[in-house]
């Protein structure tokens, strides 16, 4: 991983609304940049074919005051949603990088037909961002869990107090990781607790943060020097307090 990304979870914030953030524009040139960024990422799943395509927000229903909005693709295969999240969120440091800000819009829709043979999974809405003051100034102060209600066993630090401020649809923060040697990453639902989400979109999301909760992962085990062995396990959404989705070997 690249560790300009580590950088840019410091710096990088969810823009839910893009207000008095200048007038500059997106050119031509760092759309075209975009597209070529993306097709370098590494994917959690090489065999699972992903696309973008970047489209004016006025051709969406998301209305936050971004100027395009960058429309995720994807075959449906075991484990698409996580790599679309460990994708997509390169895509997102990558475009903090750029000083342009971004926001997961979740519930996005758009009139785009299906790509190929690709679906629509999510999209990214985004702007370029004129003022550095607008980005998140200390990322410390931001509502995260604890790092004991995602975090068991022993801490390793650069780590466990770095991965638990991954983006996530609500702020749901889905995820616990068990230390007992390796670590054990799990989609976590506490019993009886869903927010704000739709009950039938929860896993659907869920899953996809989980993809983005292990980019954070990798970037911070990367950054700290730290070798690994990682496995990944397929995640259906099933309805369950536990679901493991990653097991990391350190070396």
């Amino acid at each position: 991983m690249n560790n300009i990304f580590y950088e840019m979870i410091f710096k990088r914030k969810s823009f839910h609304l893009f207000r008095n953030v200048g007038n500059e524009s997106i050119g031509e040139n760092e759309l075209k940049d975009i597209q070529d960024a993306y097709s370098g990422f590494i994917p959690l799943n090489p065999e699972i074919k992903t696309a973008i395509r970047i489209i004016p927000e006025k051709e969406t229903n998301c209305k936050r005051g971004g100027e395009y909005c960058i429309l995720l693709y994807s075959e449906k295969k075991d484990g698409y949603l996580q790599n679309i999240g460990y994708l997509g969120e390169q895509l997102d440091l990558y475009l903090v990088s750029r000083n342009i800000g971004t926001l997961w819009f979740g519930i996005g829709k758009t009139k785009e037909e299906p790509f190929e043979d690709m679906e629509f999974v999510i999209m990214l809405s985004i702007r370029k961002i004129s003022d550095d003051s607008k980005y998140r100034k200390d990322m410390f102060k931001s509502k995260r869990k604890s790092i004991e209600e995602i975090w068991e066993g022993e801490q390793i630090s650069g780590v466990t107090d770095i991965v638990r401020f991954a983006p996530s649809a609500c702020n749901s923060q889905p995820w616990l990781v068990k230390n007992d040697g390796e670590l054990l990453v799990y989609r976590y639902k506490k019993p009886g607790k869903r927010g704000i989400m739709p009950a039938d979109k929860v896993s659907f999301y869920n899953c996809i943060d989980m993809g983005i909760f292990i980019c954070f992962m990798d970037i911070c085990l990367g950054h700290r020097g730290i070798n690994f062995d990682k496995k990944l396990y397929p995640d259906t959404g099933e309805d369950k307090e536990y679901v493991l989705n990653a097991k990391y070997r350190l070396e």
